[in-house]
């Protein structure tokens, strides 16, 4: 048996967002901007990631550290809200956590699948389920506990 989180082992499967190429990222070399292997350009993970509907399943499937998924619409003010939290948060966790944002309403169907029923809804992932859930802004502080909750399982 392996252990996924261990050092050395924490991969996430993310599209670059130039050449649209999925790459196998080493969330373990994340501060020193993993780039592209096709295009060469950096994946800047110390931000949320932006994922398109047709990648979700595959992103949180294949990553080894929580994903935390924002479900958003940029017409959304309490959306715009979380805006600055989630970038404080992916920065500080980087490496530890992957922050994505999914935009709703250019995959209505998948926001359908999951079951988004208002917005922002932040939906975390820990080895390829969701473990938790929160829906409209949130504090920090109530994105740390949802983290801590996660990696305690």
């Amino acid at each position: 048996m392996t252990d996924k989180t261990a050092p050395g082992k924490r991969k996430a499967t993310l599209r670059c967002a130039f050449c649209l190429k999925l790459n196998r990222v080493d969330m373990d070399r994340a501060s020193d901007r993993p780039t592209c292997g096709e295009c060469g350009r950096p994946f800047l993970l110390d931000r949320p990631v932006k994922i398109a509907g047709e990648d979700l399943e595959r992103v949180v499937r294949e990553t080894d550290v929580p994903v935390l998924v924002d479900f958003y619409a940029d017409w959304c003010g309490p959306c715009k809200i979380m805006a600055p939290v989630l970038d404080e948060l992916a920065a500080d966790q980087m490496g530890s956590v992957l922050v994505a944002k999914l935009d709703t309403d250019a995959n209505p169907q998948v926001a359908s699948e999951m079951g988004i029923r208002g917005i922002p809804t932040l939906i975390l992932f820990r080895d390829g389920a969701e473990v938790a859930r929160e829906t409209g802004a949130v504090s920090r502080s109530a994105l740390d506990s949802m983290l801590a909750s996660a990696t305690c399982q």
